[in-house]
């Protein structure tokens, strides 16, 4: 190749592993053969295999259609040498494929083809006429940790395995492909040597080698226009080190190892991170889809910087991603316990999370209204799920806030922030919340989210009599040693079903919310499908305000603090239909407090203080 020309090759794998790569320090970790927040195993590799395999079926002893894989993208690194820019999934599972094949027949103690080992390893002499022993293909990133050459040296099986993402990923790879080759061909030396011919010379990739870096990195970017083949964090990576220096990779390597370590241990998917983030940050309409990423980062540069300063860029962009890291763990953006975060967690589980528009738009805020942020943004979540407001309502509606939310710097703006946003959206919620919680029943809410309902409950009036000291947090109500006690339970005794009366037996009344309390799985275990006269009894050795009181009220003195909890709370001295009915509507009632809905205008200046 001379001057700035580019050459494209329609090559064979025996072809292609003729060269030498090595894929730079910049680039992207290994991420086929990742397992999911489950612990499930991505399909890339097995998938990639079969539909090699489903093709090999289709050869005869005369003819053997080829198969395409794509294309990979490189620039001369010096000597034989190509840095491969674009194709490293492929071509790196294309070598463990070759690494696999040769242990498998070595282990069935079968020769080996010559050709083979030349395609995972040779001898390259400069020159000098210096000799180097190589590998056909060298990660250099620093998460690979050289870890390739034990695959291409022979010890697959005793790789390691543990250490960064690439390592993990590299070695489910290969398993997955000793797995299906072992299924195709078990114990067949010739038959694993037959899939290598075929997979060395029939399947087919064009090989586009550009004069530099640049070019070959422009190259990338035209091949994968509008996400095709790549995502958008991938061809936002592509993009910002087109846009900087030189000078600047090793710095711009480095941020961007952190940013994707921190959404990797976040257990978040990279788009959504990186739609939130925009959300959270820029004008960005929330109907933005992941899928348009791309394209809005190429028409708003002006807002976002991300060529005329990629590192600048970058550093805010795992900024954000560190903070999401918190987060997910309920922590604020400088790592403290926060019990809003947590609460909303334990209320939405792990799907729910637009939330964390608001809180990346308000990480900025200080601790005091940090705090004041998530226990509303709690409060609201909650209201919002209960009262069935569509989630493309809401997250449009976070949007908009996250907006007025990111130029907010005092507490005078946090109160008319808050009195605009989250006091009239739970205001307009109010009705179809409280009507939800008037008929609620325990199988139309998820047991996570009932669990949090109960312990928002049981808490409020455990504070209003005890205080906050030791309960500022909701977890020691959600610990599994609490359990949900059904007042009239599920095949109650005949001596609980004649105390109840009419509706003993009716399945629909037994899952009213009105006939919940949670209550220690101790004290659970004792009371089981007694009756309600001897489930009285046990009751008040229950350490929860709301459980001791449930029959009779506890009397203490006159005045304090306790008597006053315990005078608002509804004691039932028998239970029957009528009394889950009355309980039921006390507890919509009640909630109208606990998540905050009576609160007049100015509730973010703390003028109407409550329990939380």
């Amino acid at each position: 190749m001379t001057g700035n020309s580019i050459t494209s090759q329609d090559l064979s794998l025996a072809q292609i592993f003729q060269s030498f790569y090595r894929v730079p320090d910049y680039q992207r970790e290994y991420v086929w053969g990742e397992t999911d927040a489950k612990g499930e195993l991505g399909e890339e590799v097995e998938q990639f295999l079969k539909d090699i395999f489903g093709e090999f079926e289709q050869a005869t002893k005369d003819y053997a259609p080829e198969y395409f894989i794509g294309t990979i993208v490189v620039c001369a690194a010096g000597g034989a040498v190509f840095d491969l820019i674009d194709g490293q999934q492929r071509s790196t599972t294309s070598f463990l494929t070759l690494c696999a094949l040769r242990d498998m027949i070595e282990e069935l103690n079968q020769s080996v083809p010559p050709t083979l080992k030349g395609q995972i390893s040779s001898s390259d002499t400069d020159w000098h006429g210096d000799t180097v022993e190589r590998m056909r293909l060298d990660l250099q990133y620093e998460d690979a940790s050289d870890v390739l050459v034990d695959y291409g040296s022979g010890k697959g099986k005793n790789a390691r395995r543990e250490g960064t993402r690439s390592i993990r990923n590299l070695a489910n790879a290969y398993d997955t492909i000793r797995e299906f080759l072992s299924v195709q061909f078990p114990s067949d030396a010739n038959g694993l040597r037959r899939f290598h011919g075929y997979f060395t010379n029939k399947v087919k990739l064009i090989r586009i080698e550009t004069p530099n870096v640049s070019r070959a990195l422009k190259i990338f970017e035209t091949i994968n226009d509008r996400g095709v083949g790549l995502d958008a964090m991938d061809l936002l990576k592509n993009l910002l080190f087109m846009s900087a220096r030189a000078e600047e990779f090793n710095k711009l390597k480095e941020v961007w190892r952190s940013l994707t370590q921190a959404i990797y241990d976040a257990r978040e998917k990279p788009l959504r991170f990186l739609r939130y983030y925009l959300m959270a940050t820029y004008d960005v309409d929330a109907q933005l889809r992941e899928e348009d990423i791309y394209d809005w980062l190429i028409r708003n540069e002006k807002q976002t910087k991300h060529a005329s300063d990629p590192i600048g860029f970058a550093q805010r962009l795992r900024d954000g991603a560190l903070a999401y890291q918190n987060f997910t763990g309920g922590r604020t953006v400088a790592g403290q316990a926060d019990h809003g975060i947590m609460n909303t967690r334990a209320l939405g589980g792990s799907a729910v999370k637009q939330h964390f528009v608001l809180l990346l738009a308000g990480r900025h805020l200080p601790p005091v209204l940090f705090g004041r942020l998530t226990r509303q943004v709690e409060e609201l979540m909650f209201v919002w799920l209960i009262a069935g407001v569509p989630t493309k309502d809401y997250e449009r509606t976070i949007g908009q806030a996250a907006r007025r939310l990111r130029h907010v710097k005092d507490e005078a703006a946090f109160t008319a922030f808050a009195d605009e946003f989250i006091v009239r959206q739970k205001a307009a919620s109010r009705q179809a919340f409280t009507s939800r919680l008037s008929s609620l029943r325990a199988n139309e809410l998820r047991k996570f989210r009932l669990r949090y309902l109960l312990a928002k409950l049981t808490r409020h009036f455990d504070v209003l009599a005890y205080g906050e000291a030791g309960r500022e947090s909701l977890t020691h109500y959600l610990e599994t040693k609490n359990d949900i006690e059904h007042i009239l339970a599920q095949g109650a005794d005949e001596e609980a079903q004649a105390q109840f009366g009419d509706g003993a037996d009716d399945p629909d009344l037994i899952q009213r919310l009105g006939n919940l309390m949670l209550v220690e799985l101790s004290v659970n275990r004792v009371i089981k499908n007694m009756s309600y006269s001897k489930k009285v009894e046990v009751y008040p050795k229950s350490q929860f305000l709301l459980a001791r009181c449930q029959a009779s009220p506890m009397v203490v003195g006159v005045g304090d603090k306790i008597t006053l909890a315990v005078q608002r709370l509804d004691p039932a001295p028998t239970w029957d239909r009528a009394a889950i009915e009355r309980r039921q509507k006390w507890f919509a009632d009640t909630a109208i407090e606990v998540w905050g809905l009576d609160a007049p205008q100015g509730l973010a200046a703390g003028i109407t203080p409550k329990v939380q």
